[in-house]
């Protein structure tokens, strides 16, 4: 029998089989670690492929705002959710809060003590690393914070703003600023800098990330199956573990 062309015995293997596109979901970049550790456990749960693309909130709204290829948004703020929804970027049916979070101030180990929010009033703190006030979730939700503490117009004249939240974090890892404001989640991750302060109590902000299928999304019911996965019991798990607090959890 004359043996096949390798392109003929390819087809005749791969006859009848579909090989799965992977989803996208563009996400908040404090999501990185916890995201990828998710999408890993879904694909051994059989859920298929996921690719991620990670950056700032802001950058992302304006992004499927100019019609980038996604099938699921997840952002650090509900401001940002609104920006995109406000556009007809999302499938506004779908949107969900997901996840909680918290703010942190991290400083260099050599910083003086910061025990209270009032700490970055001091002479020893020159400057004060945040993601940009006027746009990024993490700097607005600092801004916010500090301005109902009633130091913000004090602080105002310290602060370094960065791009995104894990800029803010190198900030301090790299000695550019003595200190920052970022999420809790971020703090944890970081080797160098050590965690001040985590703001809790009445005061501290509500820190709510959403998800929503994108309108444009050609596979619409794929990013519905992930957006359950991501609010059941394993992912929450996982989320924990990077010190999130899932908000959308189902049995």
């Amino acid at each position: 029998m004359r043996a096949l062309p390798l392109f003929a015995a390819l087809a005749i293997v791969f006859a009848g089989t579909s090989i799965q596109e992977a989803l996208t979901v563009s996400a908040a970049v404090s999501l990185t670690e916890s995201l990828e550790a998710v999408g890993k456990a879904y694909l051994a749960a059989g859920g298929g492929p996921v690719r991620f693309n990670f950056a700032g909130s802001n950058v992302l709204a304006r992004q499927l705002m100019n019609g980038a290829p996604a099938d699921l948004f997840i952002s650090a703020d509900e401001a940002q959710m609104d920006v995109a929804a406000g556009a007809g970027a999302i499938d506004a049916g779908s949107r969900v809060d997901l996840l909680g979070n918290r703010l942190a101030v991290i400083v260099r180990p050599d910083s003086r003590p910061v025990r209270e929010i009032r700490d970055l009033l001091g002479t020893g703190i020159r400057r004060v690393a945040l993601g940009d006030p006027s746009a990024v979730p993490a700097g607005v939700y600092a801004r916010q914070y500090l301005q109902a503490q009633g130091v913000w117009d004090t602080i105002e004249g310290k602060v370094v703003p960065v791009g995104n939240v894990r800029a803010a974090v190198a900030a301090v890892e790299n000695g550019s600023a003595d200190a920052a404001l970022v999420y809790e989640t971020d703090a944890a991750l970081s080797r160098t800098a050590i965690t001040a302060l985590v703001v809790s109590g009445s005061g501290a902000p509500r820190i709510v990330y959403p998800a929503a299928i994108v309108a444009g999304s050609r596979q619409r019911d794929a990013a519905r199956r992930f957006l359950s996965f991501l609010r059941g019991p394993e992912a929450g798990e996982i989320f924990r573990r990077f010190k999130f607090i899932p908000l959308a959890a189902r049995p």
